[in-house]
């Protein structure tokens, strides 16, 4: 006797289908065995399905029992194929009498009473289903809410084996989960721009960062706000589309990380890794390689707090995706590729006691460890920043004010018509902001006039601009225009963006 039924496999931010096969042999010994490349987790289901399959009321059958799950050249991993294990086992022995299982997918951990845990990975399931034209996905309750995010697919909440197995049969039907509606403008802000003392310049670059999802570096003396600063980004960005929502939520389920009660990330997300993470943490990887923190940051901020006291060679993993938007992992087991659209906000002091510059104390450095700690930051790195701010101390009369400044709401008003702007420009290209042109994007909607490029031909003399930093220049000059509303970059854009660059030494 044999049966077969499909579940689905994550394999980096994308799932494949899996055939689940179960056959029972005739054998006296009485031996379970699962095949297929199965993981340690896959082949310990072994003992969870046969323990919530006798719980659930059933019989688990005293012959020889073999489990596929195919292709075998997939690798499979984690507790998702409980499930469906389970059911092939019921269908083979007939202890369901099921018609068709051609159109169903299974997914879902069991615990040792037959009861569903949930499982990560639920929604590039759910829409490979969909791609694979199945009309019913059978799911944990626990992420219905998440599967039913991918519409025109059925969704059946479990919470138990016997549960399921009644609604197969008939006896009780499971209602479908609803689809729900989520509000993406509802967002707390738990840091407003108002709550800034002074550093005027430095919220005109997390506006202008904001509005063309610019990278910003920020250095300044201990104390000056340089974290409270980056951590009002978000209030200032704008409100999710679906499509980006969809893509962070794909991102945080695969990697384990969307919060309980969460089917969807409906706010950007902030990421802030402490400066002794490693490599594989920022950019992902692993035996079983997983997005890290710079695609966990797709859409949103990747907050480098310390950014000289990150190791080089962790710093270095940046440059691909700062450029690209991507990501490529490589690894014996798989070669993957995650996203990695995120506004990198990076903070530093000037030296390692911090007060190089500072006009009320004095540095005590070195020249040797100051230039020292420098070089902790490649060119290169420096070269993929747009926007380069210092952050001096704040004056008592200005931090003992009790004039608010202006406040997230209206910069928001004002970042989001900047980039209805660029959504106007972009609508026939894939770019979204104007951070991911092209070099040929450029060219073509970055156009100047004569006394601009004469500004531009000084700048690249003077400042010894890269070809990269040249563009950067034009990217960030175009946001400064749209903010401003005007169709066309004039010599004024330019000459902000310009004070943005580093001054070589």
């Amino acid at each position: 006797m044999s049966s077969k039924i499909f579940s689905a496999a994550v394999v980096g931010l994308d799932a494949e289908l899996v055939e689940v096969e179960a056959d029972i042999l005739n054998a006296p010994l009485g031996a379970f065995i699962i095949v297929g490349l199965p993981d340690a987790a896959v082949s310990e289901a072994r003992e969870r399905v046969r323990s919530a399959i006798k719980n659930s009321g059933f019989n688990f059958p005293k012959r020889k029992v073999t489990v596929n799950l195919a292709p075998a050249d997939l690798r499979k991993q984690g507790p998702s194929y409980d499930l469906p294990i389970a059911v092939c086992i019921l269908a083979a022995t007939k202890k369901i009498n099921c018609a068709n299982f051609d159109n169903f997918l299974f997914v879902g951990e069991l615990a040792l009473n037959g009861e569903l845990r949930p499982v990560n990975g639920l929604l590039p399931m759910a829409l490979k289903a969909r791609a694979s034209g199945l009309t019913t996905i059978f799911v944990p309750a626990a992420n219905a809410a998440e599967a039913k995010l991918v519409k025109d697919i059925e969704v059946i909440p479990i919470n138990s084996l016997s549960e399921l197995v009644g609604h197969l049969e008939g006896v009780k039907t499971i209602p479908c989960a609803p689809y729900t509606e989520f509000n993406f403008s509802n967002i707390k802000i738990n840091f407003d721009m108002a709550h800034i003392r002074g550093q005027e310049h430095v919220k005109r670059a997390m506006e202008i960062a904001a509005a063309g999802a610019h990278n910003l570096l920020m250095s300044g003396p201990p104390g000056s706000g340089k974290t409270l600063i980056a951590r009002t980004l978000p209030s200032i960005l704008p409100n999710l589309s679906l499509k980006e929502a969809l893509e962070i939520t794909k991102i945080y389920s695969v990697a384990g990380e969307l919060p309980p009660q969460t089917p969807l990330m409906t706010s950007r997300p902030f990421r802030s890794p402490h400066h002794t993470a490693s490599g594989v943490a920022l950019v992902g990887g692993g035996a079983w390689p997983r997005p890290g923190e710079i695609s966990l940051a797709h859409r949103g901020v990747l907050f480098l707090d310390e950014f000289a006291e990150f190791s080089r060679q962790v710093l270095e993993n940046l440059r691909q995706p700062l450029e690209d938007g991507i990501i490529h992992v490589s690894r014996a087991a798989s070669n993957l590729s995650f996203p990695a659209k995120f506004v990198l906000i990076a903070a530093t002091n000037p030296c390692p006691c911090g007060y190089l510059g500072d006009q009320e104390k004095n540095c005590v450095c070195s020249s040797a460890q100051i230039i020292n700690y420098k070089k902790k930051i490649s060119g290169p790195i420096l070269d993929r920043i747009d926007l380069h701010i210092e952050v001096p101390r704040i004056k008592f009369d200005k931090l003992a004010s009790d004039i608010d400044g202006e406040n997230s709401a209206n910069i928001k008003a004002r970042v989001e018509s900047a980039r209805l702007e660029q959504t106007e420009r972009f609508k026939n290209t894939d770019f979204i902001t104007n951070s991911e042109m092209s070099s040929a994007a450029v060219k073509h909607f970055c156009q100047v006039d004569s006394a601009s490029t004469n500004l531009l031909h000084r700048a690249v003399d003077q400042l010894h601009l890269s070809a990269r930093g040249y563009f950067r220049v034009l990217k960030v000059s175009r946001t400064i225009a749209d903010l401003a509303g005007e169709q066309k970059i004039l010599t004024p854009h330019i000459a902000e963006a310009l004070q943005y660059r580093p001054r070589v030494e």
